[in-house]
């Protein structure tokens, strides 16, 4: 007797006939009776097959594992549709998502600098000074000195802050000469560039930059740490600057502090965040400039023990210049670590 669940047979159905019909080999095929009840049709197949009953309203396919070739036949247009515009869908978010983030972080660190000049011009700049501040520092100060009958070594602690003073001074302005002369084919430059102003919002980001400075000082802290064991093991010395601080001497301590406060943070941020950092952004992404100009600042200082905190020091003043496009806050931000630095030294 037939569950509940399978369709009786309508009372208006006719016998089928098993006469066979006059060449056909195959056995009778049956129709459907009702909707919910059906019976194959019978093919030309072996003589083992078996009527196939579905005793459930809504099963339309067969029990067993439907062969590899005929899966097509299972998976509706409309799904497999609906699924490649749900892929499609899911890169269009994706994109959409990244083409914001990128949107939100050029309105942190702002956009690339308009560059008139090429690859060639920026090299020969940074080449030139690199050459310049070695050969000024190294050769031509201590030669004028000794042609002037006295060294560094002799000198008082004020006469050493003064030949101090005297070495930075020429560096930068040796510096913006060599700026001056390699860049004058390009005049006039576009208005963002070498710009200094009081104008604009930059004060929350100089006070946000001085937020930085326990940070950048436990970087020195861990660059030595880190270092400590791989150096050799040299004698400790005091520098000029340290000696003059220890003695006590104020005019000596004035002179260092206009040096590393007012002479250093111009003619480096000049150089290295209005020139090249400006410059590279021709060629790479602004964070990516930012970065490798902020190595190019921290290799400047001739100092493995300084690698780190300078690299992260110069990127966060990289951060400042791009976003102001102005080289007063960064000047500002540099000068005020340095007499951070200077007073630590005092203590």
């Amino acid at each position: 007797m037939l569950s509940s669940s399978c369709s009786y047979f309508r009372r208006s159905f006719l016998p089928f006939s098993t006469t066979p019909i006059k060449g056909f080999t195959g056995r009778p095929a049956v129709h459907p009776i009702s909707r919910s009840f059906r019976i194959l049709e019978w093919h030309s197949r072996p003589q083992n097959n078996k009527y196939k009953i579905w005793c459930f309203r809504h099963e339309d396919h067969y029990s067993e594992t439907p062969k590899p070739e005929f899966i097509d036949r299972y998976l509706p247009e409309e799904l497999v549709q609906s699924e490649l515009n749900h892929s499609a869908a899911a890169k269009r978010d994706w994109k959409s998502s990244f083409q914001k983030a990128t949107n939100a972080l050029f309105r942190v660190i702002g956009h690339q600098w308009v560059v008139p000049w090429t690859a060639e011009t920026i090299l020969q700049v940074m080449l030139l000074w690199t050459v310049a501040f070695w050969f000024i520092g190294s050769w031509m100060i201590p030669f004028v000195a000794h042609v002037a009958g006295f060294s560094k070594e002799s000198l008082t602690f004020r006469g050493q802050a003064l030949f101090s003073l005297v070495t930075d001074v020429t560096e930068g302005v040796a510096g913006i000469a060599i700026l001056h002369r390699c860049l004058s084919r390009f005049r006039p430059l576009p208005r963002d560039w070498f710009r200094f102003s009081l104008r604009g919002n930059w004060q929350l980001d100089v006070m946000a930059g001085c937020l930085m400075f326990p940070l950048v000082n436990r970087l020195s802290q861990f660059n030595l740490e880190l270092l400590l064991p791989l150096l050799p093991s040299t004698p400790v010395t005091l520098s000029s600057v340290e000696q003059s601080i220890l003695a006590r001497d104020p005019v000596a301590m004035i002179l260092y502090a206009i040096v590393v406060t007012v002479c250093a943070p111009v003619w480096e941020e000049i150089v290295f965040r209005g020139f090249l950092l400006s410059s590279l952004t021709k060629y790479m992404p602004v964070w990516c400039a930012i970065l490798v100009s902020s190595i190019a600042f921290a290799l400047a200082h001739f100092n493995m023990q300084r690698m780190l905190p300078l690299i992260f020091l110069g990127m966060v003043m990289g951060v400042i210049y791009t976003r102001s496009r102005n080289l007063l806050p960064s000047m500002l931000l540099h000068s005020l670590w340095n007499g951070f630095v200077f007073l630590e030294l005092m203590k």
